[in-house]
């Protein structure tokens, strides 16, 4: 099942665990990136803190932690090579994985046609 936030993230839900990344729209946003700083494994956040960091050409942004819970594992691949999240932004540039402190909270995110919608 895919979400996604106002703030541009999509997850992936795998049972209680979802997979985060940036959406095709922000990466489109953001231009070519060349630097992408992770979470630490293991880190806990709540809804909307600062979880990731990611540079492009253009400018630093945040990409923010959609849902309470905890991270369990990060995507080194796109700290080596920032430009699979431009390449792939809802496939191998996902971010990291978050075990969701609550579950349900995942019916409050937008569905892809709310999303489509947002950014029309």
């Amino acid at each position: 099942m895919l979400k996604f936030t106002e703030e541009h993230e999509w997850l992936k839900i795998e049972g209680d665990v979802a997979v985060v990344g940036i959406t095709t729209h922000a990466a489109e946003q953001l231009g070519d990136l060349v630097f992408v700083e992770l979470p630490d494994v293991g880190a806990s956040f709540k809804k909307g803190g600062d979880a990731a960091t990611v540079e492009s050409v253009k400018a630093a942004s945040e990409v923010y932690c959609p849902l309470d819970g905890e991270v369990t594992e990060v995507n080194q691949a796109i700290v080596d090579d920032p430009s699979l999240v431009n390449s792939d932004p809802q496939g191998a540039g996902w971010f990291f994985k978050l075990k969701l402190a609550n579950p349900s909270d995942v019916e409050k995110l937008l569905d892809e046609a709310a999303y489509k919608e947002l950014i029309a």
